[in-house]
């Protein structure tokens, strides 16, 4: 609950999958189309969900069988990387909200950035697709930004975007999330719209829980 006592930021860092964006049905359809071209099985929707949050190279370790040799996993991890541009993001939208409240955000002057670990061509093609034009610096995996819960890209996001992490809120929809908040010593805003459920957030300790986007827009100050 946001009320008087609740600390103000001038700051929002965001995730990416789940929290801006509903990636997961692409991810299903693209996950499964590498599969089958490697001759493995298809994984379920509920799987491949369950393998999302720390970067492609985990994904698809967790999408192969486990008998699978390394060879064949960088295989199928660079194929994915291929196919991207063809299916990465057909399917994927905006959570109700989002594009309203984050395009408010910066009207009423905020800092806007996000950090994912999506790797970072991926980052910046869906994030131009789908909120273009809203955010002065997007991050995603890369040499320079290792996988969160690392606070380093975090870090470097607030930097870039001239704030403190005392006057930036992180806005995430999972534990992972909260973890590099906590990291980073920023403010962490947990999400019930995205992939993991408020219960698991509230345990993991999140400074603030919203059901709703436009609750951000109480955090502005």
């Amino acid at each position: 609950m946001i009320d008087a006592t609740t600390p103000r930021f001038n700051t929002f860092v965001f995730d990416l999958d789940g929290t801006l964006l509903d990636t997961l049905p692409d991810l299903v359809v693209l996950t499964n189309a590498v599969l089958r071209e490697c001759g493995f099985p298809e994984r379920t929707s509920a799987e491949i969900l369950s393998y999302v949050g720390n970067g492609v190279k985990a994904l698809m370790y967790q999408a192969v069988p486990q008998d699978a040799d390394e060879e064949a996993v960088e295989a199928a991890m660079s194929r994915w990387k291929e196919l991207y541009p063809q299916y990465g993001y057909r399917l994927t939208k905006a959570y109700a909200g989002i594009p309203e409240t984050v395009a408010e955000l910066k009207r009423r002057g905020a800092r806007l950035g996000v950090l994912s670990n999506k790797f970072d061509a991926g980052v910046q093609d869906v994030v131009g697709a789908y909120l273009p034009g809203l955010f002065a610096v997007a991050r995603g995996e890369s040499a320079d930004t290792p996988r969160k819960p690392d606070p380093t890209g975090l870090l470097r996001t607030i930097e870039e975007l001239g704030s403190t992490p005392e006057r930036t809120a992180y806005v995430g929809d999972s534990t992972g999330d909260i973890a590099v908040s906590r990291n980073a010593g920023t403010y962490a805003v947990a999400v019930t719209w995205g992939y993991h459920g408020a219960e698991r957030l509230r345990a993991a300790s999140a400074d603030l829980v919203i059901d709703d986007p436009r609750a951000l827009l109480d955090l502005l100050g």
